[in-house]
């Protein structure tokens, strides 16, 4: 499943296999030892090198929550009358929904995606840029980067296959990282949405450097673990600010050893179910 998918959750894991995710994460462990895979918060990825993003159908099954979270968060930065430019991904799609109550806004991008979320939004304006139309529903090609080269935004809000201190955003659709390229030269500011499983992973092309990233809005999951947490800090000294969304604890059950028992709970019947043991109650 990684392989074919890129990334998987633990979730989805103990679902396909039919088991416990407590088992899932230990199997997740041991394979990472053998350096077949590399661990995830949450799940798992190829291990080193570049990481495979999962299938556009996939995407929106991979960290929903923490998204739906950075997607409320990032919705706060934008101001009534701005015009700001979006990307295509599962992670700014969600975002673009929560634009419909912003009045007198101005939203470029070239995902239709985005554009029919936001087709019944009365107080926004959505410019489409034109061009082919590739996977995913975005519109790229020299047609699409050549409107935006001619546009000028206030704020871009972007995402990614990968995040890293050292190369910044990348994604391993090379025609939807040359518009986000274009994108950025277009925008005073670089916001970038992306959650915990992103951090540490890098994709083939390079869409936004570090140093041209203003903003990452991510969440609260990622600074559970210690390699994403590093990435945070490392991120953090090169200038990035760093907004993280509230998301519920991520607190992993812990894991049983063969050797170490463990106590079963001791059922007691309620009064009823005693009193059926018996036999009926009779009145006297």
């Amino acid at each position: 499943m990684v392989r074919a998918n890129g990334a998987v959750s633990l979730r989805e894991l103990a679902r396909v296999v039919q088991t416990s995710e407590v088992t899932v994460r230990r199997d997740v462990r041991a394979l990472e030892a053998e350096g077949l895979l590399d661990r995830r918060h949450g799940g798992a990825v190829l291990p080193g090198g570049f990481s495979r993003e999962p299938g556009y159908s996939q995407k929106p099954l991979i960290a929903p929550i923490e998204k739906s979270a950075i997607a409320d968060l990032a919705a706060d930065l934008v101001q009534e009358g701005d015009t700001i430019m979006v990307g295509t991904g599962s992670t700014t799609l969600e975002f673009a929904r929560r634009l419909i109550r912003i009045p007198d806004l101005t939203v470029v991008t070239n995902s239709l995606s985005i554009a029919q979320a936001l087709a019944h939004a009365n107080r926004v304006e959505v410019v489409m840029t034109g061009g082919t139309l590739s996977l995913g529903n975005a519109l790229v090609g020299s047609e699409a980067q050549q409107v935006l080269h001619e546009l000028r935004a206030s704020k871009v809000f972007l995402s990614g296959g990968g995040l890293t201190a050292e190369r910044g955003l990348s994604t391993a659709n090379m025609l939807c990282a040359s518009v986000d390229r274009v994108m950025v030269q277009s925008a005073a500011k670089v916001i970038v949405l992306a959650d915990h499983t992103k951090l540490g992973a890098q994709s083939m092309f390079q869409t936004v450097p570090t140093e041209a990233i203003t903003r990452l809005v991510t969440d609260r999951h990622a600074t559970v673990d210690d390699r994403t947490t590093s990435e945070l800090d490392a991120l953090a000294d090169c200038g990035v600010q760093i907004d993280l969304a509230p998301v519920g604890p991520a607190v992993e059950p812990p894991i049983h050893d063969q050797a170490t028992p463990v106590t079963q709970p001791r059922l007691v019947p309620l009064p009823s179910q005693r009193r059926s043991a018996h036999g009926p109650t009779r009145r006297r």
